[in-house]
Order: C-alpha cells, then sequence, then structure tokens
C-alpha cells in the first residue's frame, strides 16, 4: 500500500521542514485489504506514521467541494508552517462525482519570497534543507523548534463544524464519509424525540478538541458517540477531549462496510440508554 511505503519520506520531509501536501484516500486494510472506503490510516495520518516526533496537519473533506477547497487550504498552511499537510479522505470520497466550484485564481506574487528556500541561483547564499542531524545536542533544540510550530499550530488552526448541539443530549461525531451519514442520522433522531447534535472535525490534527470540551461542559449531553469505518481511533481523541466529563462510546464497520442510517440511529438509543443507566 503506497501511503505506507511513503512514511520514511513523509519523516524527512517534516524535520527538514519542507512545506507539501500528500493526499491519503483510505481504503480498507490491514495488509493489501481492498479498494473499499475505511478510515483505519488515521493514527498513521494524526500520530506521526514514520520515524521521530514529528506531525502533520490533517484535514478532513467529506465531499467533493471540500476535498477541492481543503486541498487549497493545505497548500496555504504548509507554506505558512513549514509543515506536511495531509488530506484524509476515504475511498467513497475518492470515488464520488459532485459538482464542484473552483476558487478563483490567486496572484502568487502576494506569497513573500522564502528566506530558506533553495532556488538553484548561483551567486546567492548557500541554502541547504536537511533531515540528517546527528549530534544529540543539535537534533534536541531542533525537535523542539518542530514542537514548538505544532503548537502553534494547535493554538490557530483546531476547526470542527457543530450541528444541533446545543441541546443535544447525545453528541455523535465522525469525518469523512460517515460524517454525511451521521448528520442524516441526527435528523431522524430529533424525528423520533431524542435531542441528538453531531461535531464534524474539519482537522484531524489538530485535533478540535475545545468542540469537544465546551459540548461536555453543558449539563443536558449524556453522551458522546463516535462513528467510523474502523474498528475505533478517532475515538481515543474524542475521549481526551471529553476528560471524563461524559462517557465516550463507539461504532464502527470496517473492512469497506458502510454503516446506514438505520444503524447509527439504533447505535446513538443503546448509547444513550446506556448512558443514562449509570446517572
Amino acid at each position: 500500500p503506497g501511503v505506507s511505503l511513503k512514511q520514511e519520506g513523509i519523516s524527512y520531509i517534516a524535520c527538514a521542514r519542507i512545506p507539501c501536501v500528500v493526499v491519503n484516500v483510505m481504503r480498507a486494510g490491514p495488509g493489501l485489504g481492498g479498494i473499499q472506503p475505511a478510515q483505519g490510516d488515521y493514527f498513521q495520518a494524526t500520530k506521526g506514521g514514520g520515524h521521530g516526533d514529528y506531525h502533520l496537519i490533517v484535514l478532513a473533506p467529506s465531499s467533493v467541494q471540500e476535498a477541492c477547497d481543503f486541498t487549497y487550504r493545505a497548500f496555504d498552511l504548509a507554506d505558512k508552517y513549514r509543515v506536511p499537510a495531509m488530506i484524509l479522505a476515504d475511498g467513497m470520497i475518492g470515488q464520488l462525482m459532485e459538482p464542484v466550484e473552483l476558487p478563483p485564481m490567486r496572484d502568487l506574487a502576494e506569497i513573500p519570497e522564502k528566506d530558506w528556500a533553495t532556488s538553484g541561483h548561483y551567486g546567492k547564499e548557500r541554502r541547504v534543507l536537511n533531515s540528517l542531524i546527528i549530534k544529540p545536542e543539535e537534533l534536541e533544540p531542533h525537535v523542539n523548534a518542530l514542537q514548538a510550530t505544532y503548537d502553534e499550530i494547535y493554538r490557530n488552526e483546531r476547526r470542527a463544524v457543530s450541528y444541533m448541539t446545543e441541546d443535544a443530549e447525545i453528541v455523535l461525531t465522525a469525518y469523512g464519509t460517515p460524517a454525511r451519514i451521521v448528520k442524516s442520522a441526527v435528523n431522524a433522531l430529533r424525528k423520533k424525540g431524542i435531542a441528538a447534535g453531531c461535531i464534524r472535525p474539519i482537522t484531524l490534527y489538530p485535533f478540535p478538541d475545545d468542540a469537544f470540551a465546551a459540548c461536555a461542559a453543558r449539563s443536558c449531553t449524556k453522551a458522546f458517540l463516535s462513528v467510523e469505518l474502523s474498528l475505533g481511533q478517532m475515538v481515543e481523541d474524542v475521549r481526551l477531549a471529553v476528560n471524563g466529563k461524559k462517557p465516550v462510546y463507539f461504532y464502527g464497520r470496517t473492512g469497506g462496510n458502510v454503516p446506514d442510517e438505520e444503524e447509527i440511529v439504533r447505535a446513538a438509543e443503546d448509547a444513550l440508554a446506556k448512558a443514562e443507566a449509570k446517572r
């Protein structure tokens, strides 16, 4: 599988602080797997899939329009922070055909010249972009400088979309294709008299923990449910964000299977019943 074989190179790029954008359209796995949609690469994308202490900015589209818009955004963020950025989509997003409105062309002259970039011109100061830092007394401050950049990204770039969470007793969360189905499930739950809402992370790294913490602090919220095309990966970040204030449950499908609205409604009802039994 291609993206797994590229992890060493991505680690090198991160260490050398070279902006780039990587697109990972996730398919079923592990191993050779299949071409059906899945979300089992979440850990690899958000926790640093290669060796060493580094992160990518990870954006998660749930439509073809967002795949386009987020790609533009990813290049801007990578360039701004000098980090690799990743578009993390599941295989269904990768195969969808939807109308797209392209952003207007930009004048690239507005982008300032980089004082670190190599140009290939003779007669200029020599610039070296390198990831080979052998001496511990040099590597540690370099890694610390990378972490300072990630801290800045965390402060400035967390993004999520909340839907009907203000009075929700159960808050569902999903990204990519499942987020579209979860939104429909929220509407179906509302019709059944259950106050449901959902949070859709736009950035998977940095994870929008502030959106979850705000919901967890509300007295009306009784439980969270993470819906994923995996056996449970993003749910770990949800639990960290909720920080024990409310129970967090999980519902997932794997192997290329995608849950339907009715499945998610039942999972939400079950999670809410379990949470109420604990109160």
